[in-house]
């Protein structure tokens, strides 16, 4: 496969599970909000546009402020608008290797979010985004060959999903602006399987193990680490070394997988934020490893007349 075009499905993987997170995170700021009279709505907005996404602030944010910097920006590339743009620009350039049904469905997205134009968000345009998110990764998972096109598209997918729950769950029901646990499981739309799982029994610290440590909920931190590190095993040639693993984003995922799974569940929680803060590392040096191993790092060549 060309690196161009593998670079392509990884960005569109990403951009796609971006907006749905984006789109996650700011629902759980409006459902704070909406929920709790009492919440302080610059300490929330505050955390959630600088602390969860790091955009710059100076802790004087509104709700419309994260709204303009989170949803509508199209220059920001961790807006819900900068993200749908960037992945139909992504599945333009290899739209000769996407199914038809996925190249219509991105494209669609893109074109039909651009019509909202810019204005109040509503829980309309949230679920709307949600659901589109989840129609493209299923378009993808029903249209696609599950060759590496569909494992690099995939594993985008997985990077960006246990960065944006790690991005949460680190601040999940911090006193000063952060939100709820039961907030958090439901903007996650995790909470009936928590409910399912514990029982019914809700405690701050079952949701949190629950969104980071959980097997087989989806969203999980721990699922979405061991979902990437299973494409880069498909997308690498088959196993001969006798010591070791010389993928280095492979041995980034596994490093940070292995010290959650491993380590005790309430020093996994009692450390929450510094956790999470070295999954969001983790992820980020393997995005890069990625990239210096499979896509093109220099300038494209291009053909030139010969000379006589």
């Amino acid at each position: 496969m060309l690196s161009r075009i593998a670079e392509s499905l990884f960005w569109i993987g990403r951009y796609t599970e971006r907006a749905d997170g984006t789109a996650r995170i700011f629902d759980v700021l409006r459902l704070q909000l909406l929920e709790d009279p009492m919440a302080d709505e610059g300490a929330a907005s505050h955390t959630v546009r600088s602390v969860i996404m790091g955009l710059p602030g100076d802790g004087r944010t509104t709700f419309d402020d994260v709204g303009a910097s989170l949803v509508f920006d199209r220059t920001n590339s961790s807006s819900i608008t900068g993200a749908w743009l960037a992945a139909r620009e992504n599945a333009r350039r290899a739209r000769e290797t996407l199914s038809t049904e996925l190249w219509e469905g991105i494209n669609t997205t893109w074109h039909r979010w651009n019509g909202f134009g810019r204005g109040i968000v509503t829980e309309r345009h949230l679920s709307w985004v949600r659901e589109r998110a989840a129609l493209v990764s299923g378009i993808a998972d029903s249209t696609m060959s599950h060759d590496e096109a569909w494992d690099f598209l995939v594993l985008g997918r997985s990077l960006e999903r246990a960065d944006m729950t790690a991005r949460l769950a680190a601040t999940g029901g911090l006193s000063g602006g952060g939100a709820p646990w039961a907030v958090v499981l439901s903007s996650c739309g995790a909470q009936q399987a928590f409910m399912r799982s514990q029982r019914g029994l809700l405690t701050d610290d079952r949701a949190a193990a629950f969104l980071v440590l959980d097997r087989e909920f989806p969203r999980s931190v721990f699922f979405s680490l061991l979902e990437a590190e299973r494409r880069l095993e498909a997308l690498s040639p088959p196993h001969t070394e006798r010591i070791g693993v010389s993928d280095e984003a492979r041995r980034q995922l596994g490093r940070i997988r292995t010290s959650l799974e491993y380590r005790a569940t309430a020093d996994v929680i009692s450390d929450l934020p510094a956790q999470m803060l070295r999954v969001q590392s983790a992820v980020t040096a393997a995005s890069s490893s990625i990239a210096s191993r499979y896509f093109q790092s220099g300038p494209l060549p291009t053909w030139t007349r010969d000379r006589m």
